[in-house]
C-alpha cells in the first residue's frame, strides 16, 4: 500500500461520535444509582466544600463528623478533609478505580451510623426525642442500604479488562520495540496471546526479543528499518500486509539533550522525521484496514514534555506536543468507529533512552508500569499521564503559573539532566 493511500471518507461504525455519546458511554460504565453518587460526589469536591471552606464565616462553620458537630475552627480544620474524600470519590468512581472497594462501603457505613446518632444528639432541634429517633432510623435504613449497595458492588470495581487478544485481535504491530516501552508492549501482547510483528533498527535484538516471545505460544515477524530514513513507512506497510493487525503501538522515538544552536542539524531532522512524521504517515496508511476489520487501537508513546516548552530538549518536546495532539485529535475523529486510540504520556523511564539522548543518568519509571496503564485507559480516553503527579504537573502546574516561570522552572530541572558540555 502506498502512504499517500488513506481511509479518508470512512463513515463512523455506529453510535454518537459527539459530546452526547461521549457522556452516554462514560454513563454506562455503572448503574443509575453509581452515577448519581458520582455527581454528588463532584458537587461536593468542586463546589460545596471549597464554597465552604472559602465563603463561609468562621462564626458559623459547622462539620459533621460521627454524627458530632464540630464548629468554627474545628470545622475548617476538617473540611480539607472532606474535599480529598469526595475529590477521591468523585475520581473513583469516573474510573471505577479497583480501590474504591471497600472504601466507599466503609464510608457510607460511617454516614450511616452518623446519621442515627446526629438527631439523638441534638433531638431539641429536630423536633424532640421521639421525633429525633423517627428521623435516624429512617436515615441510618437509607445509607445502610446504601452501603449494603457499595458492598455488593465488589466486582463492578474488580472487573477486569477482556484479553487484548479477544478485544482487538490476533496481530499487533509495534515500532522502536528493540528495548524500553517498545519492548515492553510486545512482551505484555504476547502474554495476551497477541502476535507481534516486530520494528527498530537492530535486528539482532527483534530477533532475540522474537525468540523471547514465541515462547507464550503467539508468533511474530521481525522487520529491521530505519523508520527515520525515507520510504521506510512504505517498506513497513508492506513488510505486514498480509497480518491482520488489530493493534498498532506508535513507539520509535529518538530525543536529543542540549542547546538547540549546538545540535546537529541532520540529527534534528531525523528526529523530526522519526518522532513525528513517521507515526502519521505509518497511522494513516492502516487505518483503513482498521476500518475495514470494525475494530482496533493506535497508541502512540508520548511524552509529559509535551505537556510545556523543554529547554534542552526542545525539539523533542515540540515533536511529543505534535504526536499528543494528533493522537488526541483521532480519538475524537474515530469515536464510534471501533478503533480506540490512546497516547501515553510517561516522565522519566527507566530506559536507554536517557543514554542515546545524552542526558545524564536519573530515576525514572519502569517501562512495564507505562505499559500497564496504556492498556488500562485505552478505550476510555484520549490521553493519560502515568503517574498521577506527572498529570498535576501537566494539567494544574500548566495552567495556574504565568508561562515566563514555568519555562524558567523547566530549565533548572534540565540542567541537572544535561551535562555540562551540553548545556
Amino acid at each position: 500500500m502506498n502512504v499517500n493511500e488513506g481511509a479518508g471518507g470512512v463513515a463512523a461504525a455506529g453510535g454518537d461520535p459527539g459530546v452526547r455519546g461521549w457522556l452516554r458511554d462514560a454513563f454506562a460504565r455503572r448503574p443509575g444509582w453509581m452515577n448519581a453518587l458520582m455527581l454528588f460526589c463532584a458537587f461536593m469536591a468542586f463546589v460545596y466544600v471549597p464554597w465552604d471552606f472559602a465563603g463561609k464565616p468562621l462564626a458559623v462553620d459547622e462539620e459533621v463528623w460521627f454524627g458530632v458537630r464540630l464548629h468554627g475552627g474545628w470545622a475548617k480544620a476538617t473540611e480539607p478533609i472532606h474535599l480529598v474524600i469526595y475529590a477521591c470519590g468523585a475520581y473513583g468512581f469516573w474510573h471505577m478505580r479497583p480501590w474504591l472497594w471497600p472504601w466507599a462501603a466503609i464510608y457510607a457505613g460511617q454516614v450511616a451510623i452518623s446519621m442515627l446518632v446526629w438527631p439523638l444528639l441534638y433531638a431539641d432541634e429536630v423536633g424532640g426525642s421521639a421525633r429525633a429517633l423517627l428521623v435516624g432510623l429512617v436515615s441510618f435504613a437509607a445509607f445502610s442500604a446504601l452501603t449494603a449497595a457499595l458492598w455488593r458492588a465488589k466486582d463492578r470495581f474488580r472487573a477486569g479488562r477482556p484479553r487484548l487478544r479477544d478485544r482487538y485481535g490476533a496481530w499487533a504491530l509495534v515500532t522502536g520495540a528493540s528495548s524500553g516501552i517498545g519492548a515492553a508492549f510486545a512482551r505484555s501482547l504476547a502474554q495476551e496471546g497477541v502476535s507481534v510483528a516486530l520494528c527498530a533498527r537492530r535486528e539482532d535484538r527483534l530477533r532475540a526479543l522474537a525468540s523471547e516471545l514465541e515462547r507464550h505460544g503467539v508468533e511474530t515477524r521481525v522487520v529491521a528499518l530505519d523508520l527515520a530514513a525515507p520510504g521506510s513507512v512504505s517498506r513497513l506497510v508492506t513488510a505486514v500486509a498480509d497480518l491482520d493487525l488489530g493493534i498498532v503501538v506508535n513507539n520509535a522515538g529518538v530525543g536529543d539533550a542540549g542547546r538547540f544552536e549546538h545540535q546537529d542539524a541532520a540529527r534534528l531532522r531525523a528526529m523530526v522525521e522519526l518522532n513525528c512524521i513517521t507515526p502519521m504517515l505509518l497511522t494513516r496508511a492502516l487505518l483503513s484496514r482498521l476500518h475495514a476489520r470494525g475494530r482496533g487501537a493506535v497508541l502512540f508513546t508520548g511524552s509529559q514534555a509535551a505537556r510545556q516548552p523543554l529547554p534542552l530538549h526542545a525539539v523533542y518536546a515540540a515533536t511529543k506536543a505534535f504526536d499528543g495532539f494528533l493522537g488526541e485529535a483521532l480519538w475524537a475523529e474515530l469515536r464510534g468507529t471501533g478503533i480506540d486510540v490512546l497516547v501515553v504520556e510517561p516522565g522519566s523511564t527507566e530506559t536507554e533512552c536517557q543514554q542515546v539522548a545524552g542526558e545524564l543518568p536519573h530515576a525514572g519509571q519502569a517501562p512495564e508500569e507505562v505499559v500497564a496503564v496504556a492498556w488500562d485507559r485505552l478505550g476510555r480516553q484520549p490521553s493519560v499521564a502515568t503517574r498521577w503527579w506527572h498529570w498535576l504537573r501537566g494539567n494544574a502546574v500548566m495552567r495556574l503559573l504565568p508561562r515566563s516561570l514555568l519555562v524558567l522552572l523547566a530549565m533548572g530541572v534540565m540542567r541537572k539532566q544535561t551535562p555540562i558540555e551540553r548545556r
